[in-house]
């Protein structure tokens, strides 16, 4: 039975080795990590470098102080994509209606999830016969619902937002977790041509409380495999802090072009960035974009930059290059990104396309309210 074990395959196993921690490892690095991938095409092809310059629907995720540049009725926007050839999959819902002119509400819902995952605890019966008819398949997902508000302050130029995240996360029917947090951010535009932006995120730091429920069969799985059972606790995301600016210029006749550069500051310890101490860690990313007008955009970024040991132990600095294109007609716009997310040598490479729509007020509802 004992050699049997071994070949149950490790998925579970292996997911829910990194799920059990203890009480002194509340707060591991990259925790709810998901949230930091980034939403929209456009920020994606900028390397996530659009906290100072953002101004729409994504605001809400990216800085929700940005919302306050919403003009339309209603601004909606859906992006997915997929990672490691399709394995990973993520999507984006995110809607933003202006209360007046100087206040915008906004919400906000993220999913990123692997589907159809192979559960081979119960592939050995107690006979210790192998049975494929008895492995099941499971979703490991995680759910963030954010619910954001922003409003212009005096002096002109500068807005205030925040947003309210309740994350879930669900692991077949293994374990799942509730959790809640606060974002804040600040922006301030000068003369149009400079913007600067700061956000807190995790700003009271973001808890997910877990719960495993495990049946007979899989706590012994796991114990003949020498793997520790996983107990309910608590992780916590700590604060981070992302300091942006951006600079724009008019070439004329319409063309135009911005760069931005943005530097995230973690609090979770020492990480492999370009600036890292062993309390927090620096790692700026950068975007720059030419365009025509508000109708066509090309974009490229840089950003995660790392350190990578090679065999000779000799140490490389690498970084991410993102690449993007966007085009907008009669308030309909659509994005595409290039990603790279991986290192040079092993690249997997990601295609991205959002849609963000401009919807103008009902014409009957717009005829009630003069009424």
């Amino acid at each position: 039975m004992q050699k049997y074990l071994r070949f149950t395959i490790i998925g579970v196993i292996l997911l829910f080795s990194k799920l059990g921690f203890s009480q002194s490892d509340l707060a591991p690095k990259y925790s709810n990590e998901f949230l930091q991938i980034g939403v929209g095409a456009r920020a994606l092809g900028l390397s996530n470098s659009v906290v100072a310059g953002v101004d729409d629907v994504t605001s809400a995720y990216w800085n929700p102080a940005g919302l306050t540049g919403v003009k339309t009725w209603l601004q909606g926007a859906l992006m997915h994509s997929e990672y490691f050839a399709g394995i990973a999959k993520y999507d984006y819902l995110g809607l933003a209606y202006p209360i007046d002119e100087k206040s915008t509400l906004a919400f906000t819902a993220i999913r990123f999830g692997v589907d159809d995952i192979p559960n081979t605890t119960q592939l050995i019966d107690n006979q210790g016969n192998i049975d494929y008819d008895r492995i099941t398949t499971f979703t490991a997902a995680d759910y963030a619902f954010m619910l954001s508000y922003a409003r212009k302050l005096a002096p002109a130029g500068l807005s205030l937002g925040g947003t309210f995240k309740v994350i879930y996360r669900k692991v077949g029917d293994f374990a799942h977790s509730w959790g809640f947090g606060l974002d804040a951010g600040l922006k301030y535009e000068h003369k149009k041509n400079w913007k600067f932006g700061i956000v807190a995120r995790d700003i009271t730091s973001t808890f997910n409380a877990w719960v495993f429920t495990l049946d007979d069969v899989t706590k012994e799985v796991f114990q003949a495999t020498g793997n520790e059972l996983p107990e309910n606790g608590l992780e916590l995301t700590l604060p981070r802090l992302i300091f942006a600016a951006q600079g724009k210029l008019d070439f004329g006749k319409g063309f135009y072009g911005l760069s931005e550069i943005d530097v995230d500051m973690t609090t979770d310890g020492r990480r492999n960035v370009l600036l890292p101490t062993n309390v927090v860690s620096f790692d700026p990313h950068i975007g720059v974009e030419i365009g025509f007008k508000d109708i066509v955009a090309v974009r490229c970024g840089f950003g995660n930059f790392q350190y990578v040991t090679n065999f000779d132990e000799s140490r490389q600095l690498t970084f991410q290059p993102n690449i993007g294109l966007g085009v907008h007609f009669k308030g309909v716009h659509v994005d595409y990104a290039f990603t790279d997310i991986g290192d040079a040598s092993v690249a997997l490479y990601s295609h991205v396309i959002s849609l963000k729509l401009d919807l103008k007020k009902p014409k009957g509802k717009k005829k009630a309210e003069d009424t």
